[in-house]
């Protein structure tokens, strides 16, 4: 395969070894599965499909952040228990995921449930001197790595601004420098809270996947993904800290799925522009939604439109009339190994199924049940 690697800023050969390790940053369960969400699953779904189809076995672990700012405030506000609420809507997004024929992952841990793990990472930089302390609170010190920004590939200014739209206070007067971010931090009346030798408190957000993909994967892994938007700060803040604890490369390959816009603007709850695979499924084929997620090509970011799903119904009812067979499936198989080339791919189905060839077992590589 070839795929488009973040980190180089090109398309290189992705060749891993028998057993290909893959982390994507899973979802804060405080809301349902949105179509934003599910197109960058399904992109890592057919990775790992045309992996499996090559002979490797996948190790994809994709977490499950519920511990974080967003999961908090929105438990408060339901006034729900933090864990009650992740509860549900994993419950919900495995549902979506499975109607959408998403692989299941290899491991699918929880931010709760790794908080000895996170507490000896921030052990580990604390003691190394790429972390200090103020008073209960843990920052990591980006001017410790010196390559700090390299994956993301942006400047200071540029960090800086995207810092403060997250909400991670490049201005706090505690931080030695703007872009340094917190690690652990003390809880506020009502969240949850557990001891570490420098105070009661809770992990950042950042520190959390790391010490999941360290524990479940080792310290270096074949592929990283999630959605661009995740570049800076995450990826960037989960990368220096891995490397800072362990001294080797973190990450093999960087894959990032680009947005899903809707009215123009990135679909998003804090636009109110939300679409939910779960709502779509009331009224449509799991295997459409899927099929209307894929004509885009991964990397290019696109716009949501209610022509998609009509369409998509007619594409699968004619590749079902083309019967079982494997035309196409040579296509397929060119098609994603450049660059993850679905939508070249389904052109090749429609092309297969119109002239008669039963197109199942191509269908089926991209996730597409027939």
């Amino acid at each position: 395969m070839r795929l488009y690697d973040t980190g180089r800023g090109e398309i290189v050969d992705f060749d891993p070894g028998p057993i290909v390790t893959m982390y994507v940053c899973g979802i804060t369960p405080y809301d349902a599965t949105h179509l934003g969400h599910a197109a960058t699953y399904l992109t890592y779904d057919v990775v790992q499909r045309r992996l499996i189809d090559l002979g490797h076995q996948v190790r994809y672990v994709r977490n499950i952040t519920d511990v974080d700012d967003d999961m908090l405030r929105a438990a408060a506000l339901r006034d729900v228990h933090y864990l009650d609420l992740a509860f549900g809507e994993t419950a919900r997004f495995g549902d979506d995921m499975a109607a959408l024929n998403c692989l299941a992952p290899w491991s699918e841990p929880r931010a709760s449930g790794a908080i000895p793990n996170i507490r000896g990472l921030i052990d580990t930089l604390l003691t190394g001197g790429a972390a200090y302390q103020v008073d209960s609170t843990v920052f990591f010190d980006t001017s410790t790595p010196a390559d700090f920004g390299a994956l993301a590939g942006v400047g200071f200014e540029r960090m800086h601004e995207i810092l403060g739209a997250w909400g991670e206070k490049p201005d706090d007067p505690r931080k030695r420098n703007p872009l340094d971010f917190v690690l652990w931090q003390p809880s506020a009346a009502g969240e949850p809270s557990w001891d570490a030798r420098w105070g009661t408190g809770r992990p950042g957000w950042h520190v959390e996947c790391s010490a999941i993909a360290l524990r479940e994967l080792g310290p270096t892994i074949d592929l990283h993904g999630g959605g661009i938007d995740l570049l800076y700060p995450h990826h960037e803040s989960v990368r220096v800290q891995c490397e800072a604890a362990t001294g080797t490369t973190f990450v093999r390959h960087w894959l990032h799925q680009a947005m899903v816009h809707c009215n123009g603007r990135k679909m998003s709850k804090s636009d109110g522009n939300l679409i939910f695979v779960h709502e779509l499924r009331q009224r449509y084929e799991p295997a459409a939604i899927r099929l209307a997620l894929s004509i885009h090509h991964y990397r290019r970011p696109w716009n949501w439109t209610d022509t998609l799903l009509p369409e998509a119904e007619e594409r699968l009812a004619r590749w079902r009339s083309a019967g079982a067979g494997e035309a196409a499936l040579a296509a397929v198989r060119a098609a994603l190994d450049n660059d993850l080339d679905v939508p070249t791919a389904i052109s090749a189905i429609d092309r297969a199924a119109a002239e008669g060839g039963g197109v199942d077992q191509a269908a089926a590589l991209i996730g597409v049940a027939l």
